[in-house]
């Protein structure tokens, strides 16, 4: 069975082929500036090399039908023709609280997806155009639906709830939703399979930590709480957003720096997190460096960073009453060392007693255990892979 995972971005489309039979990816790639002058493919079959072309996209349509003459030319194609592919994966960042797991997308899916556009108008918009443009080129291929909220509407309403009028919640649809759910789920299941414990009394708690970093508290497989909420920008500070904050500090800065809506909403996503504080970069590699440099507002960005994440696994674990193991995903939670050590140091409380020498030197992009073998809670470094969880749902929604 062979699934296409798609990813689209408003100009831009990521994308993988797999083999689900062989569990292997046959080829990926990226379309990169649709609508804009000098948009790209590239095209990579697993093994050989990659192959790049410079042509002009209109719109995701085009697009799709670059990225399919790829996976279907004579001479660098992996597939004989385009209905070898049994059903398209597509990730929707945004189900509200309208579906709590995958779904096959049918009109009246689409419409509902549509009508939660307000709660993610940058993300939703450009999902639908990438399942509107394979819709559009394989009408008779099955598509699939997966959401990066849908893991975390298992939260119960003390985990989700703000303390605001209940109206703000029936009417307006604020509540808590996290995000990067598909890789929180991923690296649950992983660690899962490493632990000799029911899985039901499991409680793990998993640090999905990049340039947009969550941690979430999940028990028995089901997140239960997670530090992103209404919108992705709540939570630890992070690359360029600031995190969790005294709300009153959003209209105070309005009026002192002379913003607009637009403008403080770009003042938060844009310019704050590690970015806005070391003044040097969003770039954690850039920030060690400085800091070893001497820079002191890097240190003070690195340590404002581990501090938060910290402050969050103390909480879930309360939250969890206990925890068996912590899980670092993501750009920076595989693999930087440095980080991982500064959040990790001072939780034996916890039961938490790491291999500090072994987590400087573990392979990275490869799964390890960076606790100490006595240790009560187990520490692992998993690498996420949401397009294979997406190709997984996919496969079993598609049912052939």
């Amino acid at each position: 069975m062979k699934i296409l995972v798609v990813n689209a971005g408003s100009s831009s489309l990521k994308y993988q082929l797999f083999d689900m039979d062989e569990g292997a990816v046959i080829a990926k790639g990226l379309c990169e500036r649709i609508k804009i002058k000098g948009s790209v493919l590239t095209y990579k079959p697993t093994g050989k090399a990659a192959h790049v072309v410079e042509r002009y996209m209109n719109d995701h349509t085009d697009a799709i039908k670059m990225v399919l003459d790829a996976l279907i030319d004579p001479e660098i194609g992996v597939l004989t023709s385009m209905d070898e592919i049994d059903a398209v994966g597509h990730r929707i960042v945004h189900g509200g609280e309208k579906f709590s797991e995958s779904i096959l997308l049918t009109d009246e899916a689409l419409e509902i997806i549509e009508g939660l556009t307000e709660l993610a108008p940058l993300h939703n918009p450009a999902n639908l155009m990438g399942i509107r443009a394979c819709r559009e080129i394989m009408p008779n291929t099955p598509m699939v639906g997966v959401f990066d909220t849908a893991f975390h509407q298992t939260m119960p309403s003390e985990a989700f709830m703000y303390g605001l009028p209940y109206a703000a919640y029936t009417d307006f649809m604020v509540r808590r939703y996290g995000f990067h759910g598909t890789s929180h789920k991923y690296v649950t299941q992983r660690a899962l399979d490493k632990l000799d414990i029911d899985p039901e009394s499991s409680r793990i708690i998993t640090c999905h930590l990049g340039n947009g970093s969550s941690i979430s508290a999940v028990k028995g497989g089901r997140s239960i709480d997670t530090s992103m909420g209404f919108t992705p920008l709540e939570g630890v500070p992070m690359g360029t957003r600031c995190g969790s904050m005294d709300p009153a500090i959003v209209t105070y800065l309005m009026e002192k720096l002379g913003l607009d809506v637009d403008g403080i909403n770009a003042y938060m996503n844009k310019e704050s997190g590690v970015y806005g504080i070391s003044g040097v970069s969003s770039d954690f590699r850039d920030l060690a460096a400085a800091a070893s440099s001497g820079d002191k507002r890097a240190e003070i960005a690195l340590s404002v960073f581990a501090y938060n994440v910290k402050k969050y696994i103390g909480a879930y674990a309360a939250a969890l009453n206990g925890v068996d193991a912590i899980v670092f995903t993501a750009g920076i939670g595989e693999n930087d060392r440095g980080v991982r050590a500064a959040i990790l140091s001072g939780l034996d409380y916890l039961g938490v007693e790491v291999d500090f020498d072994y987590n400087m030197t573990c392979p990275r992009g490869e799964e390890a255990e960076i606790s100490l073998p006595h240790s009560r809670v187990k520490v692992f470094v998993i690498p996420t892979d949401e397009e294979l969880m997406i190709a997984r749902d996919t496969a079993r929604l598609a049912g052939r």
